[in-house]
């Protein structure tokens, strides 16, 4: 009979096959990470009430206006995702977004996402004694104009309820896709 759980309670003491059988359940697990990222998703149609669209509208506003350009499929998905943070890290969703695609995406696309929230500053932080240049802290970086146009053409613009924007259905085979790549092991996400 096959083990179901594994015979340690200290990982120190774990044998290589109570690893193996925890590598084999993880492999299992992670197949349906898009199913959960699509739930995730979806329940952003009931949060953060006060804007004039859902937090999914917003994202789906971001996701289509990324498809309309012309967008890379990596970079429709991460604006589709760029806020899924919301819920659980509300002071730090972007670094939790980024978090969740960062084994799946370039580098670049990663650190888009990660820093948007500092980028977004810029339209807002000074009505709420904010610093609207916190951004500036990255001035010379690579892809500093790369966020700038990011937050500009696929965030700030993304709460108008007369926008017609894709349904989730339509992002959901571009989701399915970037999640299916083969992710970054561990030790190569160690910065």
């Amino acid at each position: 009979m096959t083990a179901t759980t594994v015979s340690f309670t200290q990982m120190q003491h774990g044998s290589k096959e109570d690893y193996l059988l925890l590598q084999q359940l993880e492999d299992e697990y992670c197949k349906g990470l898009s199913d959960r990222l699509l739930a995730a998703l979806r329940a952003l149609e009931h949060t953060l009430s006060g804007y004039q669209v859902s937090r999914l509208e917003h994202s789906l506003q971001s996701a289509t206006r990324a498809h309309v350009a012309g967008e890379s499929e990596e970079l429709i998905v991460a604006a589709l995702l760029h806020d899924i943070g919301d819920e659980l890290a509300p002071h730090s969703h972007s670094e939790l977004a980024a978090a969740v695609l960062r084994p799946y995406v370039s580098e670049k696309t990663y650190w888009l996402i990660k820093y948007h929230g500092v980028f977004q500053m810029y339209y807002y932080a000074h009505h709420v004694g904010g610093d609207r240049n916190a951004r500036d802290r990255f001035r010379g970086h690579p892809w500093f104009d790369d966020a700038v146009r990011f937050c500009e053409e696929y965030d700030q613009n993304c709460f108008d309820p007369t926008y017609v924007s894709k349904p989730l259905e339509f992002f959901e085979p571009m989701l399915r896709t970037v999640f299916s790549r083969t992710p970054f092991s561990l030790g190569q996400l160690v910065e």
